[in-house]
């Protein structure tokens, strides 16, 4: 027999060969056997395993589904999956492919998932580019083939039912929005009736004029009303009625200011004839008296003094009104 990488010994010579030539020889046998099983065992490919599974075997049109692809593979080894199918296809990518880890410390164990949808129906094939695993510095590619999805109608059985929709036109117009141009107008509205409102607001209400007399004998009325005189209060019932007076002759005459002093106010006055100016300096006086030096004025002259206070509005309002036509002709 012959060893591989050894010479051939007779018998007769061997037999009669020294222990220290056999040694010799042996080591020479077990050198020559390494050498020959080196390019063997540099030639071992690493093992890669791989699986493919789906979610579903039969899907609709636009239905998504997964399909998932595991790789077992040394654990110093690199795996690169491929991206979602190519668009171009009938089955195309929903989401981004995501990648799973089963196990790192046994072996690289890793699992791709997609999520795809399928647009026309019947048996589809998912073509994917081939899985690339990179083991001490050699590229390995690993095909996914064989992987399809079964597409089904939703069409009635009869599809004559199905009525389809007309064609669209070459060049589509859309309608003009009316809508937008009544939100506009009313907007538009909407602004000039709150500026309108604003403005009216600001702007100066119309003075209603109060007739001077009409207003005096109403508040003659009113204070005596109020039966100041009855209680006792004889002083500020005449303040009071005086005080309307002055508020008469200061509406009918712009220098006959409130602000003036009793003299000052009869002074005032003298010019304008239509005021009984005798009566007016006694009543003021008096009143005068009774609010500034105390005097004490009994129920009658406080009721004298508020007659004489009406009986110079009654004279100077009848004073200043116009003369009659007839009353005009007589005179002339």
């Amino acid at each position: 027999m012959t060893r591989p990488g050894c010479a051939v010994w007779p018998s007769h010579r061997l037999a009669a060969a020294s222990f220290g030539s056999r040694a010799v020889w042996w080591l020479r046998c077990l050198v020559a056997a390494s050498f020959a099983l080196a390019p063997l065992q540099a030639q071992q490919a690493p093992s890669v395993r791989y699986g493919v599974t789906k979610s579903k075997d039969t899907v609709t049109v636009g239905e998504a589904f997964q399909i998932r692809v595991r790789v077992r593979a040394p654990a110093d080894a690199d795996v690169r999956f491929p991206e979602n199918p190519d668009t171009a296809g009938t089955v195309q990518g929903r989401d981004p492919r995501t990648i799973e880890v089963v196990d790192t410390v046994q072996a690289l164990d890793l699992v791709a998932v997609y999520r795809v949808a399928a647009w026309d129906v019947g048996r589809r094939p998912v073509t994917f580019d081939p899985i690339v695993v990179t083991y001490q510095g050699e590229d390995r590619p690993v095909p996914i083939e064989g992987v399809s999805v079964f597409v089904r109608s939703v069409l009635p059985a009869d599809s004559a039912l199905r009525v389809p929709k007309p064609a669209r036109p070459l060049f589509e117009t859309q309608p003009f929005p009316w809508w937008i141009l009544a939100l506009l107008a009313a907007i538009v509205a909407i602004a000039l009736g709150i500026w309108w409102w604003m403005r009216r607001r600001r702007r100066p209400r119309p003075a209603v004029v109060i007739d001077p007399y009409a207003r005096a004998i109403r508040e003659f009325n009113r204070v005596e009303a109020m039966g100041l005189v009855g209680a006792g209060e004889r002083t500020r019932y005449v303040a009071l009625v005086v005080e309307v007076m002055r508020d008469y002759l200061a509406a009918r005459h712009p220098d006959a200011s409130l602000a003036l002093t009793s003299r000052e106010l009869v002074h005032a006055l003298r010019r304008h004839p239509t005021v009984p100016m005798e009566l007016l300096a006694r009543v003021l006086h008096e009143t005068d008296l009774a609010k500034f030096a105390g005097w004490t004025l009994n129920e009658q002259r406080a009721r004298e003094l508020a007659r004489e206070a009406r009986a110079i509005v009654e004279h100077e309002h009848r004073a200043s009104q116009p003369v009659p036509a007839p009353v005009r002709k007589e005179a002339a």
